[in-house]
């Protein structure tokens, strides 16, 4: 999509509606902008540049008319140009971060408006890219996307697993695409001194989760000679890292097949296979039938996914999260470690630490937090958006 900022529509926010933006807020919502029937009429994703009810210009944006955000900020200069030079920067900008913060090339390279893309997200498996464009005006620029991405990473292959729930908000439909090279099967990264395989066009998201990174290497330190149950384990990250670390067995449970598939060979992958048991069940009902057997664990990791995906599912999220936490923490021996987190972007941090306060007071049991974080460093949050900070994470000694 070309575009030149001589000829750029105009977008205007209403009177005295600028101050919040003006400070560095890169989101403009529809009720502060002048929805007259030229600004109706724009494409979803249209590059406009914003202005003041006075005139002034605040920046460029895309534009989105039929979302509650309607405008995404892509620079302060409603002179730039939104080009391949544009986002070959800002990834020039992000590859320098992650070169300071990880030796390997396996991360999250973008992380949307923290790194100046907002509504993409892409993850580096080594000389392989997999992006999610989740808004209609990333969604016009993937050409330029692609073109930057292959200037400054050169990947053997470019994924675009555009399948996030968040597309239908702007009006696009799901696809997965190879956007360049070919992938014939899963794809192995690196995390922790582990290998692990990761399937970016069958997996969820793409493929993989870099942002437990950190609390992996935390739990791992926890479970040398433990029995560890790992719920929702998807491809293994928590499960292995224990194994690895020196856990004596580790029963991992997912219900997904293929991710169970892929966290078997990883463990083989890493000469813990035969300490590692990966069972295909339901976390609820399987923990029910545990606590009903008067199974015990040294270490209990509980990482589902997200409980509430929208607003009006809070309530019933949050009694999810206090089951699963009594659930759990019934399970745990004294003296052991629970584990549990929420990528629920919609739960509040003090929200998420009461339910699980709950839950174990429901399972009449005490402990000692730990670690109370979030995700890794390389999904940094924008100063404006602490909303954007989705992943919550306890770690809990019990009594």
């Amino acid at each position: 999509m070309s575009d030149d900022p001589k000829t750029r529509p105009t977008v205007a926010l209403q009177p005295g509606r600028h101050k919040r933006v003006e400070a560095g807020h890169p989101w403009v919502y529809s009720n502060e902008i002048v929805m007259d029937a030229a600004a109706k009429a724009l494409p979803p994703g249209t590059l406009v540049t914003l202005r003041k009810a006075g005139g002034e210009a605040l920046g460029v944006a895309t534009f989105n008319a039929h979302t509650l955000v309607s405008a995404r900020i892509l620079d302060r200069d409603a002179k730039q140009h939104i080009d391949r030079a544009f986002f070959a920067a800002r990834l020039e900008s992000a590859l320098a971060l992650r070169r300071r913060l990880y030796a390997e090339p396996h991360y999250r390279l973008v992380h949307a408006e923290a790194d100046g893309l907002p509504g993409i997200a892409a993850d580096r498996f080594g000389d392989v890219l997999v992006a999610q464009l989740n808004t209609a005006g990333m969604a016009r620029l993937e050409e330029e996307f692609v073109a930057a991405c292959d200037a400054v990473l050169a990947p053997r292959a470019i994924v675009l697993r555009n399948d996030s729930p968040a597309r239908a908000l702007e009006g696009l439909e799901p696809e997965l695409r190879i956007a360049k090279g070919e992938i014939d099967g899963p794809i192995e990264l690196s995390e922790n001194g582990a290998r692990f395989l990761a399937d970016p066009r069958e997996g969820q998201k793409t493929g993989w989760f870099f942002d437990q990174r950190d609390n992996r290497r935390f739990v791992a330190g926890l479970s040398a000679g433990a029995r560890v149950l790992d719920l929702y384990c998807y491809a293994g990250g928590f499960a292995i890292a224990a194994a690895q670390a020196g856990a004596d067995a580790v029963l991992a449970l997912d219900r997904s097949e293929p991710a169970l598939a892929l966290a078997a060979a990883s463990a083989e992958l890493n000469g813990v296979g035969r300490r590692c048991r990966f069972q295909r069940a339901d976390a609820f009902g399987e923990l029910s039938r545990l606590v009903a057997a008067g199974e015990r664990f040294d270490v209990v990791i509980a990482d589902p996914p997200a409980f509430v995906k929208s607003k009006k599912d809070l309530g019933p999220g949050l009694r999810g999260y206090r089951k699963l936490a009594r659930l759990a923490a019934t399970l745990v021996e004294r003296g052991g470690v629970l584990f549990i987190a929420s990528c629920s972007h919609n739960v509040e941090p003090p929200d998420f630490a009461e339910a699980v306060r709950r839950g174990l007071e429901d399972a009449g049991r005490s402990g000692r937090i730990l670690r109370s974080a979030g995700a890794a460093p390389d999904h940094p949050v924008h100063p404006w958006l602490p909303e954007s900070a989705y992943l919550k994470a306890q770690a809990l000694v019990l009594d």
